[in-house]
């Protein structure tokens, strides 16, 4: 990209969602600057996932950051809680579940946002969706926008007025298989993405977890063949 690209900080997690928000993140014309997490998770081949995935889409730089949420527990991708497997859709919704990770979305947007200042971008891109999705309280669109009037107060270079952050979420209202359509037009190699919640030691997809069943149903929605199987 060019030398006055605008720069925009993307949520990388080497999932399908997080993949195809930096996919449209390039296609508008940002220089991207992907930001993924090691954070205690269970699925750490997830990394790996995110570092091919910004290989394969031009990032302009890719930062991992490492924290511990293990620390405080009480979730299946971090400590030892079963990961729910075989539920129907309308169960997915119909409470938070059991690997939701308590306030990750606020922490991991609360390091875009440290990068994004940084980097004197204004735009933070994070994929999250409100409708095919794991009844996770922090990918609302009334979420993402009390996040972004706080981000607006706490940084300086928005209360000097020399930028205006905008949390960029170009998935929030797409089902998972306008996603995966959206994703394969613009060129997303979704073999090199990972998405299921409890992967074995070879981290092959479990395909029972509610990951795997809502990229299924998005695949499958899609006509279009998934990769991974």
């Amino acid at each position: 990209m060019s030398g006055g690209a605008r720069r925009g900080v993307c949520l990388l997690s080497g999932g399908l969602d997080s993949s195809t928000c930096l996919a449209i993140a390039r296609r508008d014309g940002f220089e991207c600057y992907a930001l993924s997490f090691d954070y205690g998770q269970r699925h750490r081949v997830e990394l790996e996932a995110a570092e091919r995935v910004a290989k394969s889409l031009g990032a302009a730089e890719h930062l991992v950051a490492r924290i511990d949420l293990r620390m405080f527990g009480q979730s299946a991708l971090t400590g030892d809680i079963a990961v729910p497997k075989g539920r129907e859709l309308h169960e997915m919704s119909s409470e938070i579940p059991a690997t939701y990770v308590p306030a990750r979305n606020t922490v991991f947007l609360s390091f875009a946002l440290a990068w994004a200042e940084v980097l004197k971008s204004s735009d933070i891109f994070i994929g999250v969706n409100a409708l095919d999705y794991s009844g996770y309280p922090d990918c609302r669109p009334e979420y993402i926008e009390a996040y972004e009037r706080m981000a607006n107060l706490a940084t300086r270079a928005a209360v000097e007025a020399r930028t205006w952050i905008k949390i960029r979420t170009p998935l929030i209202r797409l089902s998972k298989a306008e996603i995966v359509k959206l994703g394969a037009e613009l060129g997303v190699d979704f073999g090199l993405t990972h998405s299921c919640y409890d992967p074995d030691s070879s981290g092959r997809p479990c395909g029972a977890c509610d990951s795997c069943i809502l990229r299924r149903k998005g695949f499958e929605e899609a006509g279009i063949r998934d990769p991974l199987g």
